[in-house]
């Protein structure tokens, strides 16, 4: 076996025990959060959850990365690549499934999805990579219109719970941040790119096949594949449509949770309540599992009449609709692009 196969083998196993240690310490905040609240009353609440509800959840979510995976397309035949949608959508669901096992994959695992997509598809990796950051930029807007709403409509109906306050503040200043730093960097590109390879020089130097021209080549073809996605307004802008189509399936998983033990949650407090959570898929374990599901106990909680038992049974139904459920169609759609290629 050769140096560089078992270095592969080496990362790879590595990679595996990362994901599964961060299964293991996010089932533990579960349990711990279960514990807390009572396991015989959670477990009593699940057996009565009806079904059915769940089943409606689980297809919203399907419904809903089905519309991102048309969002890609839109974007990708803007750069100049034809693919049909019943190929790339099962690329997507097994992106999906990649960004969701990998820790810190929700706070940036875009390059590892243009892997992907670049693998899966007749795009190059720089119009792959340039097509997933502006279809999440794109998902941004979304997230931003819909936790505005929601914030506005618990502003408008009573002030906000002290203990939210650092989730609202997270909430506001990831959507006013992410897009003022991009339209900054996307301003001042030339003196990023300069900054880049000036703190890539020293690492080209000592590795043998990274070159500083290479490098400057590649920055060059990314920023072009950007200037053409960007040229085509009128398929952003039915690109950024079918994005809001599946924000809403996105969100809806959590009102349908609520339905299955009868409790009340409005859509509007939902439009705030799952941008909110989404902040807490941030910390690094495979899909913000554990740090998720007790966001949204201490969101229900602190926003309704829901007690404790009701919101950790509405949280991991959710979670079974919008993360488990995915990550099944997820692995079975990888299973299918790693037998495909």
């Amino acid at each position: 076996m050769s140096s560089d196969s078992v270095a592969f083998d080496f990362a790879d196993r590595k990679t595996v025990a990362q994901i599964l240690l961060g299964f293991v310490v996010a089932g533990a905040v579960l349990a711990l959060l279960v514990d807390f609240v009572g396991t015989d009353g959670v477990v009593a609440g699940l057996q009565r959850a009806d079904l059915r509800w769940l089943a409606v959840a689980c297809l919203s979510t399907a419904v809903c990365l089905t519309a991102w995976g048309k969002a890609w397309q839109i974007v990708l035949n803007v750069a100049g690549i034809e693919e049909s949608f019943s190929k790339l959508v099962v690329t997507y669901y097994a992106a999906t499934f990649a960004n969701y096992v990998t820790p810190l994959g929700q706070a940036g695992g875009e390059p590892f999805i243009a892997y992907v997509l670049s693998r899966d598809t007749e795009a190059s990796y720089q119009d792959s990579l340039a097509s997933v950051v502006t279809a999440d930029l794109l998902n941004l807007f979304p997230f931003v219109t819909f936790a505005g709403v929601g914030f506005a409509a618990l502003l408008y109906q009573s002030s906000l719970p002290e203990v939210i306050e650092p989730l609202a503040g997270g909430l506001v200043v990831l959507s006013i941040g992410v897009p003022l730093l991009t339209a900054v960097g996307w301003r001042f590109r030339d003196r990023l790119r300069g900054a880049i390879l000036r703190l890539s020089a020293p690492v080209t130097r000592r590795v043998p096949y990274l070159s500083l021209d290479g490098l400057r080549e590649r920055i060059h073809e990314t920023e072009e594949a950007f200037e053409r996605i960007a040229r085509d307004r009128r398929a952003l802008a039915k690109a950024l449509s079918v994005s809001y189509v599946g924000w809403v399936f996105f969100a809806l998983p959590l009102y349908l949770s609520a339905q299955a033990v009868g409790a009340e949650l409005t859509v509007l407090l939902v439009f705030f309540i799952v941008p909110a959570s989404t902040l807490a898929g941030l910390v690094p374990s495979p899909g913000g599992s554990g740090a998720v599901e007790t966001a949204l106990v201490v969101l229900v909680v602190a926003l309704t009449s829901v007690g404790q038992t009701d919101a950790t049974v509405i949280a991991i139904l959710y979670r079974v609709a919008s993360y488990v459920f995915a990550l099944l169609l997820g692995g079975g759609a990888a299973l299918y692009v790693l037998k495909r290629n």
